[in-house]
């Protein structure tokens, strides 16, 4: 499903015109953006929980060559799904952390 697809469906769903619909969902778009770019998290019940980590730097091997390059330190967005949208897709569930 792409973004057209589901500005399609929410126009469906919400009985609203596909302009309304794509508003909306730009809106809920830049809300999350604006969040994480503070450094908010953003949970959304039934769906799940946008969040940033840091991510350390380190060094990876090039493909071609096998010359280490580094990449460094950075900030990213992560994405963890809520219950709700385990059970829907029928994810198996997570296995507890053996010592």
């Amino acid at each position: 499903m792409n973004k057209r697809d589901l500005v399609e469906k929410i126009a469906e769903d919400a009985h609203l015109t596909k302009v309304q619909a794509g508003r909306a969902l730009e809106a809920l778009v830049e809300g999350v953006q604006n969040s994480l770019s503070r450094g908010d998290r953003v949970a959304l019940a039934g769906l799940g929980t946008f969040a940033l980590t840091d991510r350390k730097a380190r060094f990876v091997r090039a493909p071609k060559g096998g010359a280490a390059i580094q990449i460094p330190a950075r900030r990213v967005a992560r994405f963890t799904p809520g219950i709700e949208l385990k059970a829907a897709i029928g994810a198996a569930p997570e296995k507890p952390a053996t010592a």
